[in-house]
């Protein structure tokens, strides 16, 4: 089973998926076939259910502990409820998938079609909401670092719930507009807000592990130890990679999809490289299964916090079952 597009303005572009002969083809590019290369629907369920229960975790944990409800962690779960959606979406699209592929399921096609306009937004308005997320938390960290003494006052808790709001209805109805008018105007836009957010991201993080760099060389000069700065370099290095290298190799196969689309539709090796569309998704999944290693996992507190919730849901499982067990037949 190839699993759809999620969006109705980024399936392959006219004759990527064409009936090209392949003695032809070959010919013209390296690929032997102009088919979409299929990805088992069994791994985006595995994905999508992982991805959930690891978003669930760190939204339950956030809720549950007073002492994340900060703008900070507000941020970070707001980027686990965009995974989570996503997440779902997949999940929603893939299952109905398989039960249409399989006969277990017969709809009408205009409920299918609306079904997928439905599932289409759901699945764009996270995304953005994602991406836009994924920003605003690099900007508090930047004003964490460079306005540390004035944080509070700038970045207040009814700054970031007004953030985290225009966010969110921005996503929602730039979605709705992107789904009801597809086409290239559209996908330029979704590509000028990736490369935005790119830069944006970028820029901040490299002057924070820049500012990083140049403090321990200070904090090294006046106490004369040249170790130091190295080591915090190389774990301020090792963090920024870990962080633009994943943001890279998630998004960036998505977004260069799209901008093939716009450059080079009807070219023969672009055409090759439509035909792994189904593997970028894939890749978009794995974004939200890393976003709450990389963003969340790493607190002490909210690890902590993970601890007690599971704790919990497990107690209250096996309660639950001897409670049952104990029921007369």
């Amino acid at each position: 089973m190839s699993v759809p597009s999620p969006l109705r303005v980024l399936p392959s572009p006219p004759n990527a998926t064409a009936g090209i002969p392949v003695s032809n083809q070959t010919n013209e590019t390296f690929c032997t076939s102009s088919q979409q290369v299929v990805i088992p629907g069994e791994l985006f369920l595995t994905l999508g259910i992982l991805s959930f229960v690891e978003n669930l975790l760190v939204v339950a944990a956030i809720v549950k502990n007073r002492n994340l409800h900060s703008p900070m962690y507000y941020f970070i779960c707001c980027l686990a409820v965009s995974d989570m959606l996503v997440s779902v979406s997949n999940l929603v699209e893939t299952l109905f998938m398989l039960l249409l592929e399989h006969e277990m399921m017969v709809v009408q096609p205009t409920t299918v079609m609306h079904l997928d306009n439905a599932m289409d937004m759901l699945i764009c308005s996270s995304l953005m909401s994602s991406l836009s997320f994924l920003g605003v938390i690099a900007i508090d960290r930047y004003i964490t670092i460079f306005y540390a003494l004035r944080y509070h006052s700038i970045m207040t808790i009814q700054r970031a719930v007004t953030i985290i709001v225009v966010v969110w209805v921005v996503s929602s109805i730039s979605s709705t507009i992107f789904i009801a008018y597809d086409g290239k105007a559209v996908i330029l836009c979704l590509v000028i807000f990736f490369l935005s957010m790119i830069t944006l991201i970028m820029g901040l993080y490299i002057h924070m592990f820049s500012l990083a760099h140049q403090h321990a060389r200070r904090i090294s000069s006046l106490q004369r130890k040249q170790s130091a700065p190295h080591f915090t370099s190389m774990r301020g290095a090792i963090t920024l990679t870990i962080l633009l290298g994943v943001f890279f190799i998630c998004w960036g196969p998505f977004f260069l999809h799209l901008i093939l689309i716009l450059t080079c539709p009807e070219k023969p090796a672009c055409n090759c490289y439509f035909r792994y569309f189904n593997l970028y998704l894939i890749l978009l999944i794995c974004n939200s299964v890393v976003d709450p290693i990389i963003y969340a996992f790493r607190s002490q507190e909210l690890r902590r916090t993970l601890k007690e919730v599971v704790l919990c849901f497990c107690t209250r499982m096996c309660e639950l079952s001897n409670s049952r067990r104990a029921l007369p037949v």
